[in-house]
């Protein structure tokens, strides 16, 4: 089985995008509209990098991150932010929460794959 990597974010079309790229790579996706889904569809199943999008409703990228951080299962599991935000407060407040990188959108599907690679494997 491949890695496991969960994607969200509440662009439909991004997320078929990245599901697109990381399938065709061999991963595993499961995909969530916003931080709340992504937490629910996870529960406790531990998987091998999250990347989520910063600005969603109900949840946004940085609440997720504090709140997998929160729990052992999610300690040490990378987590990136894909987001069209670049500025270095934001930036920062994503480092603060736990996020292991940045990736701003739109991106490049190589340059995703490599972070991904880097990251898992």
């Amino acid at each position: 089985m491949g890695k496991i990597i969960v994607t969200v974010d509440d662009s439909a079309s991004i997320r078929q995008m990245v599901n697109f790229t990381l399938t065709n790579a061999g991963y595993e996706v499961i995909e969530a509209v916003d931080g709340q889904d992504a937490l629910s569809k996870l529960g406790n199943k531990a998987v091998d990098l999250v990347l989520t999008d910063l600005n969603m409703p109900n949840m946004n990228g940085v609440e997720l991150i504090r709140a997998l951080r929160a729990n052992a299962t999610y300690k040490f599991t990378p987590m990136v932010l894909l987001t069209t935000e670049s500025q270095a407060d934001k930036k920062q407040e994503g480092k603060a929460a736990g996020a292991t990188g940045w990736i701003v959108k739109p991106f490049k599907q190589e340059k995703l794959l490599a972070v991904v690679k880097k990251l898992v494997g």
